[in-house]
C-alpha cells in the first residue's frame, strides 16, 4: 500500500461571517481556495458565546451540500421549504441544496460552549439542480468505534471494516470520521486512492507520515491509499474526510457554486425575481 503523505499544512484564518460570527476557516483562503471536490471548511467552537450569537440569518445556497457535525452544543435551524430542527451535541446534519434552499443557522450554547464544524461538498455538473434533500443524523445513529489500542472513531460516512457510516446516498462517495488516537498510538485508515483527502487536527498534537501537526491545522494528504496518523506526547482529535473528485470548472459567488459565470448570473437573477425557490 502507499501512505499518503502531507502535501500542504494550513493554519485556520480567523474570520467573521453570517451575522458576526467568528469561526476559524481552514479554507477557501490564500494558501488553498477548494480540494475538489470540498469547497469549505470552518471551525465554530468557542466558549465565548458573543462570537457565535448572532448565527446565520436566512441565506440561500444553490450547487452545494452543506454538512454540519457538531461536538457540543446546539445548531437551531429552519428553511424556506418548511423544514426546522435542532442538531444537538454529536449530530450530524447534511443538507443538500440542490438547485436552492434558503436557510438559517442559529449557534446555541450548552454550558456555555459549542464547538462543531461546517464542510462543503460541491455537487457534479448533472445534480447541481436537484431536488433539495436533507439526511438528519442524530448521534445514537452515527456508530461509535472502539478499536485496537482504544482508538475510537465515530462513523459519520464511508466505511470502518465492515460497519458502514450513516449517511449514504452521496455523489461524492465522502469518508467522514471523527477520529480520537490516545497518546503513543499509531491509526491507519484506507481511503479511496481516486478520493482527495485531508485532515483536520482540532485538539492535541499528531504526525502523518513525517509531518507534524499542533491544533489547530488542516493537513492536505497526498496520492495514495492509507493513512497512518500518530498521536505522540497527547491525544489526537481529528477530522479525517475524504472524497471522489468532479474535475470540473467551479464558478462560486459566496453560497453560490456552479460551473460557470452565466450560471451564477442566472441564480442572482432569479433571487430578484423570486424565483429562486421552486
Amino acid at each position: 500500500m502507499q501512505d499518503r503523505v502531507v502535501t500542504q499544512v494550513i493554519t485556520p484564518a480567523l474570520v467573521s461571517e453570517g451575522a458576526g460570527v467568528r469561526l476559524r476557516r481552514s479554507f477557501p483562503g490564500r494558501s488553498l481556495d477548494h480540494l475538489d471536490p470540498f469547497l469549505l471548511l470552518d471551525d465554530f467552537s468557542s466558549d465565548r458565546p458573543k462570537d457565535y450569537l448572532a448565527g446565520f440569518p436566512m441565506h440561500p445556497h444553490r450547487g452545494i451540500e452543506t454538512v454540519t457535525y457538531l461536538l457540543d452544543g446546539e445548531v437551531h435551524h429552519q428553511d424556506s421549504i418548511g423544514h426546522a430542527g435542532v442538531v444537538g451535541p454529536g449530530d450530524c446534519q447534511w443538507m443538500t441544496a440542490g438547485r436552492g434552499i434558503l436557510h438559517e443557522e442559529m449557534p446555541r450554547p450548552v454550558d456555555g460552549r459549542i464547538a462543531g464544524f461546517q464542510l462543503w461538498v460541491n455537487l457534479p455538473a448533472r445534480l447541481k439542480m436537484t431536488a433539495p434533500r436533507y439526511q438528519e443524523v442524530p448521534a445514537y445513529r452515527i456508530p461509535q468505534l472502539l478499536l485496537d489500542d482504544g482508538v475510537q472513531v465515530r462513523l459519520v460516512a464511508g466505511r470502518v471494516g465492515q460497519v458502514e457510516g450513516p449517511v449514504r446516498e452521496i455523489a461524492a462517495e465522502p469518508t467522514y470520521l471523527d477520529v480520537t488516537i490516545p497518546a503513543g498510538v499509531r491509526f491507519q485508515h484506507p481511503v479511496e486512492q481516486s478520493h482527495n483527502a485531508l485532515i483536520y487536527l482540532y485538539a492535541g498534537v499528531a504526525h502523518v507520515s513525517e509531518q507534524q501537526l499542533e491544533a489547530p491545522r488542516l493537513a492536505v494528504l497526498g496520492e495514495g491509499d492509507r493513512v497512518i496518523i500518530h498521536a505522540t506526547d497527547a491525544a489526537a482529535h481529528l477530522l479525517l474526510v475524504a472524497g471522489r473528485p468532479w474535475g470540473e470548472p467551479v464558478a462560486r459567488y459566496g453560497p453560490f457554486v456552479m460551473n460557470t459565470r452565466e450560471e451564477i448570473q442566472h441564480t442572482l437573477l432569479e433571487l430578484r425575481q423570486g424565483t429562486f425557490i421552486r
